[in-house]
Formats: C-alpha cells, sequence, structure tokens
C-alpha cells in the first residue's frame, strides 16, 4: 500500500510580481548599431545616469612620452559607457603592470554623450495588464554611449619604446570589452 508522507506542493504563477522584477536586463548589442538621429540634450530629458567612466587620463600625466599606441575603429557604432569603463579597466591594469605606473600615459579619447533609452516591457503571466506595448514607445533612458566613426582613436597609450608589447597586450584587452573590431597603430611622437 502507498503512503504519502508530505503533501505535494505546485508554484504558483507570478501574478502579482511586480514589472521591474519581471524583465530582464536587454544585451548591449541592440544599442550598438547606430540608427536615426541620437539624442544628447541631457537637459531636456529627466534621469539620466551618469557615465560609468570618471577618469579619462591615468598614468603619468606629466611626462612627454616618445611612441604612441591607439586603439581604432574599424566600423562606425555605439559604445555603451559599462564598456568603455570595463576597457579602460582592463588595459590600465595591464600597462600597469607591465610598465610601472610612471612610464605611461593611457587616455580615453571618446566621450559617452548620446543618451540611451529603452522602451520596457514586462514578461510573464499578466504582463499583458502592466505593459503599455508602442503606445509612448520613446522610452526611459537607462544608460549613455560614445558614437564612435570609422578610423576615429578610441584609447590611446603613451610610452617608451621598450613598452610597445605591453601597450598592445593592454589595448587587445580593452578591444575584447569594446563592441567593435578594432586595430592597433603605433606611431611616433618625437624621435628618441
Amino acid at each position: 500500500m502507498l503512503k504519502l508522507t508530505a503533501p505535494v506542493v505546485f508554484p504558483l504563477p507570478l501574478y502579482n510580481t511586480s514589472p521591474s522584477l519581471l524583465m530582464a536586463r536587454k544585451p548591449a548589442r541592440m544599442y550598438r548599431d547606430i540608427r536615426g538621429r541620437v539624442t544628447t540634450r541631457k537637459e531636456y530629458i529627466g534621469g539620466v545616469p551618469n557615465p560609468r567612466i570618471t577618469q579619462f587620463d591615468l598614468g603619468n600625466l606629466t611626462q612627454e612620452f616618445p611612441v604612441e599606441i591607439s586603439l581604432i575603429a574599424k566600423e562606425k557604432c555605439n559604445i555603451l559607457h559599462r564598456a568603455l569603463e570595463s576597457a579602460r579597466i582592463a588595459a590600465n591594469r595591464h600597462i600597469m603592470k607591465m610598465a610601472g605606473k610612471s612610464n605611461y600615459h593611457l587616455k580615453i579619447r571618446v566621450y559617452p554623450h548620446v543618451v540611451v533609452r529603452e522602451n520596457k516591457q514586462a514578461t510573464g503571466a499578466g504582463a499583458d495588464r502592466v505593459s503599455q506595448g508602442m503606445r509612448k514607445a520613446y522610452g526611459k533612458p537607462v544608460g549613455t554611449a560614445a558614437q564612435v566613426k570609422e578610423g576615429q582613436k578610441i584609447i590611446s597609450i603613451w610610452t617608451y619604446p621598450h613598452n610597445i608589447e605591453h601597450a598592445k597586450n593592454a589595448l587587445k584587452r580593452a578591444n575584447a570589452k569594446i563592441p567593435t573590431p578594432c586595430r592597433i597603430e603605433v606611431s611616433q611622437v618625437k624621435p628618441t
């Protein structure tokens, strides 16, 4: 004879959950392509979050270095402020560890001016009662992005000739965080 010891409990559907818990964060590929006119006037839009990136110049800012190594975009795209910040951290951490604090100057050459908007849609059970669909679909600001043209410098590192390979590796690490294919260019600032 079969005897049940514990009652069987079935999970309840998520009817009373708030819409913010039902929405997933949108992937960055949604904002990568440049479509239409951009919104840059933050004074007309309320609630634009500040860019994550705070430092644009790192390393030794007073020294003149003979070599410049730059990360150059091959295609036009938008780079989210989160991607710029993670690229800055990756490049700075590597070059500082390999070259030393006073042997380089790293500069982020783009600024996230473009306001990125999202028309939030609820998902799951009962979402049709919460969402507005495409009514007033302008969207709420969720971040900022830098609009990059083809051939534009994104990050530059100035250093000494014996640190060129370390700087190239640092920019390769930064390139992994950026949504466009890039090339690395080495140029002589002044003869040594």
